[in-house]
């Protein structure tokens, strides 16, 4: 391989897509990580983690010889042009604020490679950071470890990703926006020379490109996820409302907003709320951001109680036909926060099996890729669930199975299924895949946002 174009610090979700999407379109791209088992992973063209259609992209571009991975940052920065840091943004769990213990590392490790090179280098911050960690943070960093200026020896970006998990690939691909925070001209005209050689005619009306300062990009993603959070809370909100009335269908009614030019349909779906890595921490970053400050987030926290509560409509619906959980069999069916990925962070599916087993209920879970991030996820939260390899085992014995996620194994599945394989058929749709008229003459049978009029 030839000297790349572009490092990507950062092998998680984002940045390893972010790698492979660049590698399929020719340019030369390296990335590292600490862990030596997920590079080897990488180097053989396997991905560490489920990604839809990931792991045959990686796959093709290693074999390409357009992408290799290694342990060191040094490496990867002393052979490109352009370095993104793709690190972990956790938040802490005592005041849930972010946690930039990695992006601080990202760019003293990145300045002191920096020492060695006498040419231009980009650093772009693609994790999402809360306002001016880009500049105060990342920018000191560099200078302090490499001795050399920002603007003139160095530039500095923030380009924030707006990557939906599941469909990752397909969003990088083809982008609504580019969104590109400058610390001056010339380094946001480099980074948008990289864009306009990988997306070509994409680039215009479909994907225009919107330059700004370094804070402002930082908070467009704060504003995006809070946004989509808070129209999937709304709708769900509004769901609780259409299930006091026989006969109100909160799917109709969601499409019937989202044919407001002002509003569209997207995240006006009703379900279990959201979960994944985005929307729990993004949300919960940007209100501590706010409190440190002096100002409580009022509309966020209400975004943030009314998902908490989502969840555990199910297992409401459940009682409500099964009455108490007390020694009763539940199963899961689903339990990555959303098909096309493996993710357990903060899967309704997790909420739903903690409360269903303090209750007394004993839990059983399938989902189609997620077995091995499902157990380590449920040890965490210290919940006693057993997984299983298929549906039938799942819904064996079972007095009542919640929908979780909305994979299309489970989308074919008629309530003569049910019958056959479970205890008593009873099903609460957490996810609304199924017709609820059709579904409540044969089973017992409940839906997010509407009540079946008898």
């Amino acid at each position: 391989m030839e000297e790349a174009r572009v490092s990507i610090i950062g092998t998680g979700f984002v940045g390893l897509v972010t790698a492979v999407c660049f590698a399929d379109r020719g340019i030369k791209t390296i990335c590292s990580t600490r862990n030596v088992k997920n590079a080897e992973l990488i180097n053989k063209g396997i991905a560490p983690f489920y990604e839809q259609g990931l792991n045959e992209l990686l796959e093709k571009v290693v074999k390409a010889g357009n992408l290799v991975c290694t342990t060191s940052r040094e490496e990867a920065v002393m052979k490109s042009d352009i370095s993104l840091i793709i690190v972990g943004t956790p938040f802490n769990h005592v005041d849930k604020s972010i946690n930039l213990d990695y992006m601080r590392q990202a760019g003293e490790d990145i300045g002191k490679a920096l020492t060695k090179k006498d040419n231009y280098h980009l650093v772009v911050v693609r994790s999402t950071v809360v306002p001016g960690t880009s500049r105060n943070m990342v920018g000191k960093a560099l200078t302090e470890n490499s001795g050399k200026e920002i603007g003139k020896n160095i530039g500095l970006c923030m380009q924030p990703e707006f990557l939906a998990e599941g469909r990752s690939i397909e969003d990088t691909f083809w982008p609504d926006r580019i969104i590109i925070g400058e610390y001056d001209e010339q380094s946001g005209t480099v980074l948008q020379e990289l864009y306009e050689d990988f997306y070509g005619e994409h680039i215009g009306e479909k994907c225009p490109i919107l330059r700004m300062n370094i804070e402002s990009a930082e908070l467009v993603k704060y504003g995006n996820n809070c946004f989509l959070a808070a129209k999937i809370s709304f709708i769900n909100e509004l769901a609780k409302i259409a299930e006091l009335v026989p006969g109100v269908d909160i799917g109709l009614v969601a499409k019937g907003v989202g044919l407001d030019y002002r509003i569209n349909h997207r995240f006006l779906g009703s379900g279990l709320g959201w979960g994944g890595s985005c929307f729990p921490k993004d949300v919960n970053a940007i209100m501590a951001f706010a409190r440190q400050r002096g100002l409580e987030p009022q509309i966020l926290q209400g975004i943030v109680d009314v998902n908490d509560r989502a969840a555990l409509h199910a297992i409401t619906l459940a009682k409500e036909m099964i009455g108490s959980l007390e020694g009763k069999t539940l199963s899961l069916l689903g339990l990555a926060f959303k098909p096309g990925t493996d993710d357990m962070r903060y899967a309704p599916s997790r909420r739903i099996a903690s409360e269903a087993t303090k209750e007394g209920a004993i839990v059983k879970g399938y989902d189609p890729k997620s077995k091995e991030s499902a157990e380590i996820a449920f040890k965490d939260d210290g919940t006693n669930i057993t997984l299983v390899e298929s549906v039938e085992d799942v819904l064996k014995d079972s007095d009542c199975a919640i929908i979780c996620a909305e994979w299309d194994e489970f989308k074919s599945l008629q309530p003569e299924f049910f019958e056959k394989h479970m205890k008593k058929p009873c099903v609460v749709d957490g996810r609304r895949i199924y017709n609820p008229t059709e579904f409540d003459k044969k089973i017992d049978y409940r839906i997010i946002g509407f009540t079946v009029p008898k």
